[in-house]
């Protein structure tokens, strides 16, 4: 058994798999609660079980790219779940992850490629290029949005755009070839990823384990003075 955790945008959730079948899962669906009620509800989750942290092999944390304030508090409880089990702990990358969900979810014409992208403001987002076979075939990189984006991977098929940052390239691009999946990481997706990562042995460190941000986390400076004036 494994307890996977998602904590990459404004909603979290976690879930307790066994294999791939998933044994009970939890949704926050609550903006930035991560830090407030994740913890309590993957508490009551293992009670409604009959289950405890011991029993699992391992904990599957999500590693971004994604939210900071989210990813920090994930990786943070996981670890500490891990420290106090003595289990391993396995990272999930984010963009790995809403692949895997966007195959089990969409139910059109089989794309010849995946794209999946995560809201970063404006008309950014943070995106790879997998093939139909959920493997990154490109670098995963910030990208602005704009209608030409995409426009040599369009024309060699079918592109299925998913996660919660491609409706902002649905309102600019007009294209046959473009399928779209609108859709949040959750964490009951995460169980075939760090099933695979567990019986590989590919565990991350947990004393120096860091989220994968892929931008420097930048803090704004307030335009007042330190008396408010």
């Amino acid at each position: 058994m494994i307890l996977s955790i998602e904590t990459s945008a404004d909603f979290c959730s976690a879930a307790i798999s066994n294999g791939e079948e998933i044994i009970t899962s939890c949704l926050i669906d609550q903006p930035r609660a991560q830090s407030s009620r994740l913890a309590p509800a993957i508490d009551e989750m293992f009670k409604t079980a009959g289950l405890s942290v011991k029993d699992c092999k391992a904990v599957a944390v999500s590693s971004g790219p994604g939210s900071y304030t989210g990813l920090r508090v994930g990786v943070s409880l996981a670890k500490g779940l891990c420290f106090g089990a003595g289990i391993p702990l396995i990272g999930v990358g984010t963009l790995d992850l809403i692949v895997i969900q966007a195959l089990e979810l969409y139910k059109g014409e089989r794309p010849d490629f995946i794209v999946p992208m995560i809201d970063a403001r404006r008309m950014e987002v943070y995106q790879a290029v997998y093939d139909d076979g959920a493997n990154r075939i490109g670098e995963i990189e910030p990208l602005v949005l704009d209608g030409e984006s995409y426009k040599d991977l369009l024309s060699k098929g079918k592109v299925l755009f998913c996660g919660d940052g491609c409706e902002k390239f649905q309102s600019v691009i007009n294209n046959p070839n473009a399928l779209f999946l609108p859709c949040r990481p959750e964490a009951r997706y995460m169980a075939k990823i760090a099933r695979q990562k567990y019986l590989a042995s590919d565990f991350e460190d947990v004393a120096y384990m860091e989220p994968f941000y892929l931008k420097d986390f930048r803090i704004g400076q307030s335009k007042k003075n330190i008396l408010g004036i």
